[in-house]
């Protein structure tokens, strides 16, 4: 038999029975990770799938039919002899050598003899020798005629072991097997069965901790499967791969104009930049160092390729250029969609683009998480851009040539991201021009080299022609840097200085409603600008009952909220789904996936919103994108509601757009103050219209002088504040709030002593 010993490293296991200091067998439980473990765990299970036997979870116990054979073959007798043992091994495991028969046998004698000494009896010995049995044969048999050679077998065992498993992977250990119990949950249930650890060893390294979260057998031949399918993938490797960035100084431009061959000797590597420089250096001279720059790419021969403000999509011809299928897996999608790849005049650059293709888009399918549908249209994206611009790139291309790309303005979205991502593996020079510091570039790569300048300048086109260059004087940039000094962390804030906004529902007393409400949100308590998106405290309560059934008062205080941009509902409904809208015949057409379609829906010729600022679009869509992915109204994503949101929100009238319009995220909000003195209640339509005004930054107040539950029917949750202010009272008619006038009445003293107005 062989005797179980304690490593002096993990790569004991690996070697041969020979050359092990201590001659021996391992049998170790891992009850925490670190990277050695990680790595060690992928090459000990190539062992045990070539070599060995892995088990994920239990052993399946005999079944009907594994016994009805045993009992054919061997019938039912049993003796605790060596002399029976070594006999019934021979005719039901043939194929094992005498010698690793002898150390079954005599392992299996001592397992069967323990368990006597525990207080087995014969018919229990029986049952746990024929079981045994059959796992050899069944489970193992693949093992048994490799034990005590020079390789070793190795098992891998991962889960809860079981007391007959434990004593199973023991006869083996002392037959000559390698051992590694996998214990997520640690040692708790193992100590039970092996309170001193005479069965196997814990092992111990510095640095352990608990296993990463997913971590298991199967996550790890899935990624073993994704490696060796990935280099099925790549097909003929290209000559050249690319060295990106290891050998720039730093200097920006200057590093992007110098010439190849002094970028490095390896004629292995193509030498590229990938740079994004951010801000600028000297405002007065920016513009004409990108004339010069790109007159020096121009004039080495170099193709340049220059983009501003964004990538334009792909039109729908672009697109269906495209050749595609549907697609269950990555590996598919890649293996299927890098046809589309073709340069026919250099078949080396065929390959390095195809190489980078696969590179990028098994990367990007670990950032979507194999959402395969949003991996696919992404890449379909990258490839009609590969195509738009590809002949402008490498148009007579030979090596070692770099040709340069430039991007001003940064990348807007995970699209065009994808796209340099993947230019920046080939031999260009990908430069992206971020010199307005308020417009962040989403760009984000472990192979980016970024600068960054101090100076912010507004640069919307790049110098092609000495026509181009806008040359400002140092007098207009010191006026844009006293402006910047002023409206940057300093509370005061130019007009429309901001285009995204969020909004923050205030918890506040009724009382605070009439002193917050004329207010300017900058003002207001958790006021916040940060990563310029604002954070509006906003009003969003209901009303109840009327302060000591004084009636006139009631009046006079929501007379005082109502300012030049507060629309007044003077009763349910507002809104009712009868009323026409031109939007609600196309609603459907407008959401995909729970996710709204903006082009399609801002090119329809329903959409009536194209008027307004872009940024006031992108603030309504965005706002109707939240009030759909909060669920805030009942039914919707459960009974078609969705599309009543769309069709309500996109045919808003004229009164509140003008109010969006002009709406200023720091200075004082539109406004809504809904009455309602009947047992009306709100419409869906007007529960939808208020929860997307107070999402977009309104001030919503609700005044129920009756207390009924008017409002809350189509809501969701209860989001707004309720006061209850007073009694309830009935049957009140809405005054014409002309007629009230806020001015307290004088006394009589004080039309006597004093001067009148």
């Amino acid at each position: 038999m062989f005797e179980q010993k304690a490593l002096d490293s993990l790569d004991d296991f690996f070697l041969e029975y020979g050359k092990r200091r201590q001659q021996g067998i391992y049998f170790y439980r891992i009850n925490g990770y670190n990277d050695a473990v990680g790595k060690f765990l992928v090459r000990y299970y190539e062992e045990a799938r070539r070599t060995g036997v892995i088990i994920e979870g239990k052993i399946p116990n005999p079944n009907e039919k594994n016994l009805a054979y045993y009992e054919e073959i061997m019938g039912m007798q049993f003796q605790l002899s060596m002399g029976f043992l070594l006999t019934s091994l021979q005719k039901w495991l043939p194929r094992m050598k005498d010698y690793q028969r002898k150390n079954v046998a005599e392992s299996l004698y001592d397992t069967l003899n323990d368990m006597r000494r525990e207080g087995k009896n014969d018919h229990m010995l029986r049952n746990a020798y024929i079981k045994f049995m059959c796992w050899l044969y069944y489970k193992f048999e693949r093992i048994v005629n490799q034990l005590g050679e020079s390789r070793i077998p190795k098992i891998l065992y991962e889960g809860t072991i079981s007391n007959y498993e434990l004593k199973l992977l023991c006869i083996l250990s002392g037959a000559g097997c390698d051992i590694v119990l996998l214990q997520y949950q640690g040692d708790g249930s193992y100590s039970a069965l092996d309170r001193d650890s005479r069965f196997s060893r814990k092992l111990e390294l510095p640095g352990m901790g608990e296993f990463p979260q997913g971590f298991s057998v199967r996550a790890l031949r899935k990624e073993l499967e994704d490696k060796v399918n990935a280099e099925r993938l790549y097909g003929t490797p290209p000559r050249l791969q690319n060295c990106t960035n290891a050998w720039i100084e730093g200097k920006g431009l200057a590093d992007v104009q110098k010439p190849v061959q002094e970028r490095g000797q390896d004629d292995r590597f193509f030498y590229n930049c990938f740079l994004r420089m951010e801000g600028v250096e000297d405002k007065l001279t920016y513009l004409n160092e990108l004339y010069r720059f790109q007159m020096e790419i121009t004039g080495a021969g170099r193709n340049l390729v220059i983009v501003e403000s964004e990538l334009p999509p792909p039109s729908n011809e672009e697109i269906g250029a495209i050749r595609r299928n549907q697609y269950k897996d990555v590996n598919r999608l890649i293996g299927d969609l890098t046809a589309n790849i073709i340069y026919a005049s250099d078949m080396e650059l065929q390959r390095i683009l195809r190489r980078a293709f696969t590179d990028v888009v098994l990367e990007e399918a670990k950032n979507v998480e194999n959402h395969l549908n949003r991996l696919t249209n992404r890449t379909i994206y990258l490839l009609c851009w590969l195509k738009r611009y590809q002949d402008a790139l490498f148009k007579k291309w030979e090596s070692p040539r770099v040709e340069c790309f430039i991007y001003l303005g940064g990348c807007k979205n995970e699209n065009e991201a994808y796209f340099l991502r993947f230019l920046s593996r080939l031999p260009v020079d990908v430069v992206i021009l971020a010199p307005d510091l308020n417009r962040k570039c989403c760009l984000q790569a472990d192979n980016l080299y970024e600068l960054h300048y101090g100076e912010s300048l507004q640069v919307r086109k790049f110098p092609r022609e000495s026509a181009d260059l806008q040359l400002s004087t140092a007098a207009y940039h010191a006026e844009r840097e006293l402006d910047t000094l002023m409206y940057q962390d300093t509370g005061m804030y130019r007009n429309q200085q901001y285009q995204k906004g969020i909004s923050a529902t205030l918890q506040s007393i009724y009382e605070e409603i009439g002193i917050l409400w004329d207010q300017e949100l900058k003002y207001r308590p958790n006021f916040e600008v940060k990563d310029s998106v604002v954070t509006m405290p906003v009003i969003y309560a209901k009303v109840s009952g009327v302060k000591e059934g004084l009636v006139q008062p009631y009046w006079v205080g929501i007379k005082k909220l109502l300012t030049p941009d507060t629309l007044l509902i003077k009763g349910a409904p507002y809104l009712r789904s009868e009323d026409p809208n031109p939007v609600r015949a196309y609603a459907t057409g407008f959401l995909k996936n729970g996710k709204l379609q903006r082009a399609k829906i801002q090119a329809h010729s329903c959409y009536t919103y194209g008027v307004l600022r872009e940024e006031v679009q992108e603030h309504i869509l965005d706002k109707l994108q939240l009030l759909l992915d909060r669920k805030l109204i009942r039914g919707i994503y459960e009974n078609g509601t969705e599309y009543t949101v769309i069709a309500t929100v996109l045919n808003l009238n004229k009164d509140i757009l003008r109010m969006l319009q002009k709406f200023d995220f720091t200075k004082k909000n539109p406004k809504v103050v809904y009455i309602n003195t009947s047992e009306a209640v709100l419409t869906l339509e007007d529960s939808i219209l208020t929860a997307f005004l107070n999402l977009a930054g309104f001030d919503v107040v609700f005044y129920v002088p009756t207390g009924y539950q008017c409002v809350e029917r189509y809501f969701n949750s209860k989001g707004m504040e309720e006061h209850q202010i007073g009694e309830y009272v009935y049957d009140l008619a809405v005054p014409d709030f002309d007629t009230i006038s806020i001015k307290p009445r004088r006394s009589w003293r004080e039309m006597i002593f004093k001067r009148g107005d």
